[in-house]
């Protein structure tokens, strides 16, 4: 009996060191892989050695309500700009925005948030935002102002724009079509570089989540 003990107690400790390696190595491989500099590059994504302060800004959004420094914390936020008069490259991007959170799953689909800034505010009144972002994602928030405030945000973002002379109110403004990532404390991150693609976003994006994490 005591032989027959001895034998349980062996097998059930074989049991227990396989069931810690094999528990290891399944919580190694759900882990995001940790990018290299260049591979984030490579797959779109400009990261900081070091985030950058964005500063104090004070806007509106979509909704009627202050869109400033506060909105962008405790969270992961995806900037873009953009207007709602913009023939391809806005639509096309806010559609591929709203397919990119929508793959998102779990703690990255709840702390992550999209926003259009105008580039445009002259004709995108909160009005005229309100009744195009939320045609993307309802979720989706659309921010406007004055156009010198735009500007310094934009110029904090390292993204320029510039209208384009046209007849009247019939003008295209031309703008870079990268999306900013700004981090939970609030600070510019990296940008994702255009063209956009899917499933290199997706890995960028964890990728630099993990990196803040750890």
């Amino acid at each position: 009996m005591s032989q027959s003990r001895n034998i349980k107690l062996t097998v059930a400790g074989l049991l227990l060191v396989i069931a810690v390696i094999v528990g290891g190595f399944v919580h190694r491989v759900s882990l995001p892989r940790v990018m290299t500099e260049s591979e984030m590059k490579i797959n779109g994504l400009y990261l900081f050695e070091t985030p950058r302060d964005i500063g104090e800004f004070a806007l509106v959004d979509h909704r009627g309500e202050v869109f400033d420094p506060a909105r962008l914390e405790g969270h992961w936020s995806l900037v873009f700009f953009g207007f709602t008069h913009c023939p391809d490259i806005c639509p096309t991007t806010m559609t591929f925005l709203n397919q990119f959170v929508s793959s998102l799953e779990g703690t990255e689909a709840q702390d992550t948030q999209v926003v259009m800034v105008s580039v445009d505010p002259a004709r995108d009144t909160v009005q005229q935002l309100a009744s195009y972002v939320p045609f993307f994602n309802p979720d989706f928030t659309g921010v406007t102002g004055e156009f010198l405030d735009i500007h310094r945000f934009a110029t904090a973002l390292n993204t320029p724009f510039r209208k384009v002379t046209g007849e009247d109110d019939n003008y295209q403004v031309e703008h870079s079509a990268n999306v900013a990532l700004i981090n939970p404390r609030g600070d510019y991150a990296g940008f994702f570089k255009s063209p956009l693609d899917l499933a290199k976003m997706k890995v960028t994006y964890r990728s630099a989540r993990y990196l803040w994490d750890h």
